[in-house]
């Protein structure tokens, strides 16, 4: 029987821990290690913590306390060591702000690594209108831009269709164990945002294909992980996707994208108030400077 490592990283998730941990809890898959990798430890997050796991039955779990906000990208690559280390034949990086609507979620997506498939995702819903947030995605490399397949739109049958596509996030991503003894981890230096996109640009290059299946669903509580802190975004955001450019991107595909991207961010710069260009601007910089 597969075993799989969940790897959740934590910053300030109190208020959606409670729904998360049920929805880990109904899954008829239980062999699983769920690790949380807290990068907001708190003795109010700890009794959050202790409380759910004690009132739904969480197979195993391990509860990593960082000393300090180490980002997403290395916070997952915590997890993801750990579960290597523990010989999980599976690892799903997933949000604690989601939801899964069925108990089937682990069971179904083993499955299709039985027929072959390495990297899984779900169809994924808006937590509060059930609008579609991603039905798969798609890899625009002259924009250096991943886009969501069907976003903010309802669901209808042309999202319906299993396929392999080029990108999504991984607000809940399965994969099998070897892709990341084969491609490396996540990229620390992105810190946040980016990171998931990178991994899987990484992935595609070296020969693995992602699969989405929309028999599976997901609801996510969109940015109740990182927040609505705008200076935040528009710095990693930024940032990060001049570095993924720099490091990823060649030739013609490369001109094209650093092209695209610095003509809309002086069009951002002119709508920002002046806390936001100056973010965008250390963003831009700071992109340019970071080592590869």
């Amino acid at each position: 029987m597969a075993k799989i490592g969940l790897v959740t990283v934590l910053f300030k998730s109190d208020t959606v821990l409670p729904d998360f941990f049920k929805s880990i809890a109904k899954q008829t898959h239980t062999d699983y290690i769920l690790y949380l990798v807290d990068n907001s430890p708190a003795p109010s997050s700890d009794k959050i913590i202790e409380d759910g796991l004690s009132e739904n039955t969480i197979t195993q779990y391990i509860h990593i306390k960082n000393t300090e906000n180490i980002g997403v990208a290395e916070g997952n690559n915590m997890g993801i060591r750990q579960a290597l280390a523990d010989h999980c034949s599976h690892i799903i990086l997933l949000n604690n702000d989601i939801e899964l609507e069925q108990d089937f979620v682990f069971s179904q997506m083993l499955a299709l690594c039985n027929k072959g498939e390495k990297i899984i995702v779900p169809k994924i819903f808006y937590h509060d209108t059930r609008k579609l947030w991603m039905a798969g995605g798609t890899m625009n490399k002259w924009r250096a831009l991943g886009i969501h397949h069907g976003d903010g739109k309802a669901d209808a049958p042309e999202y319906n269709i299993a396929k392999y596509i080029t990108y999504a996030p991984t607000c809940f991503m399965l994969v099998e164990s070897d892709v990341f003894k084969t491609v490396g981890l996540m990229d620390a230096k992105y810190f946040a945002y980016y990171d998931d996109t990178d991994f899987v640009f990484r992935a595609l290059q070296a020969g693995f294909k992602m699969y989405y299946e929309p028999a599976l669903t997901v609801l996510h509580k969109v940015s109740s992980s990182t927040g609505s802190n705008p200076t935040f975004y528009v710095y990693y955001s930024n940032r990060n996707k001049i570095y993924f450019i720099r490091k990823n991107l060649k030739g013609l595909v490369k001109l094209v994208a650093f092209g695209t991207t610095l003509f809309t961010r002086a069009w951002y710069y002119l709508k920002f108030d002046k806390e936001r260009r100056t973010k965008l601007v250390e963003a831009l910089r700071d992109g340019f400077n970071m080592p590869i």
